[in-house]
């Protein structure tokens, strides 16, 4: 996709508020562009996405960052989303954990990387000393890392632009290992559930919270990310819970995409039921796990097993997502339009 050269005027407002055991991030932003032929537009948003990376380098966790590092550099991203599964097997022990060194510091180096990391949790990080990864003080150890669970950050550029035309693109963070039934039963690994107690107001409250700030939202683009695939063919393949309780909601309020990791392969599906397309990227280290045998393919556009990660760019009009693979060829690309 050609973009035209752009000038953009950018201010950054920034406010961080607890929510109420609700697990929500939003970033909405906008850029107000003014050619000589006096039209408004957009230069595009720019950032990568890559999930269940947290290996100190194994499994061909540095060779996708070495890609990622060389793609990073080509579009000039402002940013990473990471999908969760941040550290394996269990988690952090803690915020002087040497993972966060081995795992994230050291492998994702190059300069081109450099640049904000938003991340979400995944249930491997719930098998440790999930707070860790909440605490300011790995923020501390390296200024790349933004990783919350209670609190909301808005981005509205610039000054000038009022009103709704003023953001273009909103990005909702949720938690969704608490949603997932078998954590609480299966005995062989402990979670941290520590913040989210009782779970069931835990649930209803982060459901509400998504809800109203999605009707609130007059966003051309909304995205909602999270650690569990809504729908899947892999070996972790639909989440049943999910598909219950979070998918009404953004059918309901007309959100474009959800993705997501846990799932460790690259997907592309394309609901039945409304525009929105369900987005997998999961492949930061593991991978080649095949085909769930319960594989429901309905909607399925495209499926890889391998490791690799997505960019995306964005504009007021346009989304386009390519999917890499750990030599960098580009496998696949979704191109969305509104008028």
């Amino acid at each position: 996709m050609s973009l035209p050269p752009l000038k953009m005027a950018t201010e950054l407002q920034s406010s961080l508020r607890c929510s109420c055991c609700c697990i929500l991030m939003v970033l909405s932003m906008a850029f107000l562009l003014l050619p000589s032929n006096g039209i408004m537009a957009a230069a595009p948003l720019k950032f990568l996405v890559v999930g269940d990376w947290g290996r100190k380098g194994l499994f061909n966790q540095s060779q996708v960052a070495a890609q990622m590092g060389k793609i990073a550099q080509q579009l000039h991203i402002d940013f990473i989303i990471s999908t969760g599964d941040n550290f394996y097997e269990d988690g952090l022990n803690g915020t002087d954990d040497p993972s966060f060194e081995q795992s994230f510091s050291a492998i994702y180096s190059a300069s081109s990387l450099q640049t904000p990391w938003h991340l979400v949790l995944g249930n491997h990080d719930y098998r440790g000393d999930t707070l860790s990864q909440l605490d300011s003080a790995l923020k501390r150890r390296d200024s790349r890392w933004n990783c919350y669970r209670t609190s909301t950050l808005r981005q509205n550029l610039p000054l000038s632009c009022k009103g709704a035309r003023c953001s273009f693109l909103e990005f909702f963070f949720i938690d969704t290992t608490p949603f997932v039934d078998l954590y609480w039963t299966y005995a062989k690994h402990q979670y941290d559930w520590r913040g989210i107690l009782p779970r069931e107001r835990y649930l209803k409250k982060q459901l509400k919270a998504l809800n109203n700030a999605l009707k609130v939202s007059k966003a051309t683009w909304k995205i909602v990310v999270g650690h569990h695939p809504i729908r899947s063919i892999g070996t972790h393949d639909d989440t049943a819970e999910l598909k219950q309780q979070l998918l009404p909601i953004l059918e309901a309020n007309k959100v474009d995409l959800y993705v997501n990791g846990h799932a460790h392969c690259l997907q592309d599906f394309k609901s039945k039921t409304s525009s929105m397309h369900f987005l997998t990227s999961g492949g930061g280290s593991k991978a080649w796990g095949g085909v769930s045998s319960n594989a429901n393919k309905d909607g399925l556009k495209f499926f890889y097993p391998g490791q690799g990660f997505m960019s995306m760019q964005i504009t007021t009009m346009f989304v386009n997502a390519v999917f890499y693979d750990i030599d960098g060829n580009s496998l696949y690309s979704l191109n969305l339009s509104k008028s």
